[in-house]
């Protein structure tokens, strides 16, 4: 993983419209494009797309704050909590440590509209420092 650029995101990211911007050990930001392709059968956006955009910003930070120890982070814990629906639009992430240890990490999200600036989700994400593999 370059320290510039976070790695080409795989097929299940792509798929729910999250993009990153900043990408630092210590805050990630980005912005996802919701609509019909992550709705629910009743036509608003699903939970899980909420959780899994959590995830991952927390999971590219923590990942960016232990690379240089040849380590990565993966999530124990996402405690996720959706404040209002939404049918379709732009949201801003923002992503930042509550606490770095040597072993694990807690990371808070927010998930804005990027409309008003109103909450849309917010979680946090307990995180496990493990040794890359091949390391």
């Amino acid at each position: 993983m370059s320290s510039d650029q976070p790695p080409t995101p795989p097929p299940f990211v792509a798929a729910m419209g999250f993009r990153t911007g900043e990408a630092s050990g210590t805050r990630v930001t980005g912005t996802a494009e919701l609509g019909p392709d992550q709705h629910t059968p009743w036509g608003v956006v699903h939970g899980g797309v909420y959780c899994a955009i959590v995830e991952t910003a927390a999971s590219i930070g923590a990942s960016r704050a232990v690379q240089e120890h040849g380590q990565f982070a993966v999530g124990v814990n996402n405690s996720t909590d959706f404040i209002r629906s939404m049918t379709a639009g732009r949201i801003d992430v923002v992503a930042e440590p509550v606490q770095q240890g040597r072993t694990q990490q807690l990371w808070q999200v927010t998930l804005t509209r990027a409309e008003d600036g109103k909450l849309v989700a917010q979680g946090r994400v307990r995180l496990q420092n493990i040794p890359l593999p091949g390391s």
